[in-house]
């Protein structure tokens, strides 16, 4: 099971091990955060952050456009397979991602945001567009 939020709040940089009421390891735990504009990206997905450290493409080998363009097209793609949960399986398709075109999140954000959908595709088998998922 994955979950993956944006919250327009920031909170400390510490990674707790509990989310949700639910030990959670520390190395299954992303977070990010921009104090410029109070969003926060926690990403909580076994093996994520090792794929990201070891497989994924090195900050700055996408532009922040590239993967901004990317995530609007992605984001719309799963708040709609979160909305049809008939349709898509419920237990990957957890919660909207609040995801505004017009908000500069940085370039951290969006690598992280883009990378875990990368992940997400390749790992379960899913195309949120009609871009091959690939690394």
């Amino acid at each position: 099971m994955s979950a993956i939020l944006i919250l327009s709040c920031v909170s400390s940089n510490s990674v707790t091990e509990t989310i949700g009421g639910k030990t959670v390891p520390k190395d299954d735990v992303v977070r990010i955060a921009n104090d410029d504009i109070e969003y926060e990206i926690i990403i909580i997905e076994p093996g994520f952050n090792t794929w990201l450290r070891s497989i994924a493409r090195p900050e700055g080998y996408y532009s922040q456009n590239y993967m901004e363009s990317r995530n609007i097209l992605y984001v719309q793609a799963w708040n709609a397979r979160v909305l049809q949960g008939f349709s898509y399986d419920p237990n990957l398709y957890i919660m909207q991602i609040d995801y505004q075109p017009n908000i500069d999140y940085g370039y951290e954000v969006n690598y992280q945001l883009y990378n875990y959908f990368i992940y997400f595709q390749l790992t379960y088998n899913q195309r949120l567009s009609t871009f091959i998922p690939r690394i």
